[in-house]
C-alpha cells in the first residue's frame, strides 16, 4: 500500500517448494505435483510451511499458473525434472473456439478456492495470503508450444501469422484470469500477483501489442485488493508497466534499483530483486548483498528475489537472506 514500515517486508517466489525438507517428505508420498495442487488440505499445508520454517512476512498459495488452461479445456501434465507438458495444444481456430472462458472456466477451479479457505483459517491472520495467476502472454505461450521452450518460436510465430487468432485466445485467457483472481479474492487472498514469466522473449513492439494490453485489462478489473505485476526480462517495458493500475512492480535481477527509483520515484512500491544464485554464497556475502540492495531501493520495497528460489538452494542460505531482512532497520541507515 506504500505505507512506511520499520523494516522492509520479505517473501520469496517459490518459497513453498523443494528447498524445504518437509515439502520433499510430503511429495515423496504422492503420485505427483498435480495431486498436491488439487488436494486442498495438502496445498494449504505446503503454503504454510515456509511461514513456519522461514518466518517470511507473507504466504503465497501453492498452485500453478497452468491451472487456467486446464480449466479452459486444455489439460496439462507436470513431468518430473522436465517441467510442464500439454498432450494437446492450440493449433487452429476450432481449438480456440472450443475453449471455455470467463467465469465458466474459473468455476472449474473449486479446489483452489477450497485450498485458500483452509489456508486462511490455518494462518489465522499471522501473515497475509498472496494469490496469483500467469499473465495472458505467458499462458498463451504454453498453450501453443505445449511445454517450456528456449525460443517460444511457435507462440511468437502465431503473433505474426495469425494475429486475430492470437488476440482472440489472449482475450479468452484474460477473461478467465480475471474471473479466477476474483474468485481467489472472494475466497480470502489479500493481494494478487500476475506473473509474466516469458515477457522477455518478445520484442518491445510485440509486447506492447500482445502482452501489456491484457495485463492492463486484469489490473483495471481487480480493484478489491492490491495487485503486483512481475514481468521477467521486461526491462524495455518498465515505463509502460509503471503506468498500469497496479500497486507493486516486480523487478528481476537485471534491473538496477537506483536508476529505476530515479526515473519512477515512489509512484509504485517495488518488489525484488536479489539474484537467486547469491543464496548459494557464503553467509557474509548474502548479508552484504541483501543490505546493499535494500539501501539502493531506499526503503520503498518488498524484498524478494529477482525470480523464484531455485530447488537446490541451501536452506541455510535462504534463512540467512530472510533473517538479514528481518534484522534491518531503516532508521539505522538514514
Amino acid at each position: 500500500m506504500g505505507e512506511k514500515t520499520h523494516r522492509p517486508p520479505v517473501w520469496l517466489m517459490r518459497q513453498a517448494g523443494r528447498i524445504l525438507p518437509q515439502y520433499r517428505a510430503l511429495r515423496s508420498k504422492l503420485s505427483g505435483f498435480k495431486e498436491l495442487v488439487e488436494t486442498p488440505h495438502l496445498a494449504a499445508e505446503v503454503t504454510i510451511q515456509p511461514v513456519d520454517e522461514l518466518g517470511v512476512d507473507a504466504a503465497i498459495m501453492f498452485s500453478d499458473i497452468l491451472v487456467i488452461p486446464e480449466a479452459m479445456g486444455l489439460p496439462y501434465e507436470l513431468i518430473e525434472k522436465k517441467g510442464p507438458f500439454f498432450p494437446r495444444t492450440i493449433t487452429n481456430q476450432a481449438d480456440v473456439d472450443a475453449l471455455l472462458d470467463g467465469p465458466e472456466a474459473a468455476n472449474e477451479l473449486s479446489y483452489v478456492y477450497d485450498a485458500i479457505r483452509i489456508m486462511k483459517q490455518e494462518l489465522a491472520g499471522r501473515v497475509p495470503l498472496i494469490g496469483f495467476a500467469g499473465a495472458p502472454w505467458t499462458i498463451l505461450s504454453y498453450m501453443i508450444e505445449g511445454s517450456g521452450s528456449k525460443t517460444f518460436s511457435k507462440a511468437r510465430r502465431l503473433l505474426y501469422t495469425n494475429p486475430a487468432m492470437a488476440h482472440q485466445l489472449l482475450t479468452k485467457i484474460t477473461k478467465s484470469t480475471i474471473a479466477y483472481l476474483k474468485n481467489q479474492i472472494a475466497a480470502g487472498v489479500n493481494i494478487v500477483q500476475v506473473f509474466d514469466s516469458w515477457a522477455g522473449v518478445l520484442p518491445p513492439e510485440m509486447y506492447n501489442k500482445f502482452g501489456l494490453p491484457y495485463i492492463q485489462m486484469i489490473c483495471d478489473a481487480i480493484d478489491e485488493v492490491p495487485v503486483i505485476v512481475f514481468a521477467k526480462d521486461a526491462w524495455f517495458a518498465m515505463d509502460d508497466i509503471c503506468s498500469l493500475d497496479c500497486n507493486v512492480v516486480g523487478l528481476d535481477w537485471h534491473m538496477e534499483p537506483e536508476p529505476f527509483r530515479a526515473k519512477h520515484g515512489t509512484n509504485k512500491v517495488v518488489q525484488g530483486n536479489l539474484d537467486p544464485t547469491i543464496l548459494y554464497a557464503d553467509h557474509s556475502v548474502i548479508k552484504q548483498r541483501t543490505n546493499d540492495m535494500i539501501k539502493q531501493f531506499g526503503g520503498h520495497q518488498i524484498v524478494n528475489l529477482g525470480h523464484g528460489v531455485y530447488p537446490d538452494t541451501p536452506l541455510d542460505g535462504v534463512k540467512c537472506f530472510v533473517d538479514t531482512v528481518k534484522q534491518y532497520e531503516f532508521n539505522k541507515v538514514v
